[in-house]
């Protein structure tokens, strides 16, 4: 599309092919701002959006992981027959980890559309996600979370330090990893990981 712009007799000009498009609304913007700048009336671009509107922008296109996530959802009710119920354990971490798994919650991953919830109590749970080397003070409560929660279970390591004890290790304060203190079935790495990798742990769990 050519545009010329041309002042005459104190009026902004914009000559358009007549077989162009109808303007897009950049072009539209400039005319708006020249005029502001020189005092000047706009006309013939003015009278074209009377006319014709302002074109928007083209939709978007069919985004394919919509399907996925879909699949996931069935995938998880044909396993467990309902929703999968899942207890947090912070056993000494620094919070990281949370903010991340707090994140799947959100209108972006949205994990209760894939029927996936957390719950308040381990007798409630499917699953336990359980972050940060074990502190010696949580160690009990960590032990006694895990026998509260109903066979069958799975517990996921979620970050470094919850997977190999990071750079806290094993110490008069730390049990270090998890696998250290209750069994582990799936270890998610990172410092932190984020949300889709901790899904990704949970759908590994759960289909293991």
């Amino acid at each position: 599309m050519r545009v010329e712009v041309s002042i005459k007799a104190g009026i902004v000009l914009l000559d358009v092919n007549a077989k162009s498009p109808p303007l897009p609304a950049v072009t539209v913007l400039f005319e708006v701002v020249v005029c502001v700048i020189l005092g000047l009336r706009p006309t013939q671009t003015l009278r074209q959006i009377g006319r014709i509107g302002i074109v928007t922008e083209p939709p978007p296109a069919p985004d394919e992981s919509l399907r996925q996530l879909a699949a996931m959802a069935a995938e998880v009710r044909r396993i467990l027959g309902r929703a999968l119920c899942i207890r947090a354990v912070d056993a000494g971490s620094c919070n990281g980890c949370e903010l991340e798994m707090h994140a799947l919650n959100n209108a972006i991953y949205n994990l209760e559309g894939l029927g996936i919830r957390f719950v308040a109590s381990p007798r409630h749970a499917d699953m336990l996600l359980v972050t940060g080397p074990v502190a010696r003070h949580m160690q009990l409560a960590l032990r006694r979370t895990w026998e509260a929660t109903a066979d069958p279970k799975w517990v996921v390591a979620i970050g470094e330090c919850a997977c190999t004890g990071g750079i806290f290790g094993e110490s008069y304060a730390s049990c270090g990893r998890v696998a250290n203190v209750i069994p582990v079935d799936v270890a998610v790495p990172g410092c932190p990981p984020s949300p889709m990798q901790i899904l990704s742990g949970i759908l590994t769990a759960i289909s293991g």
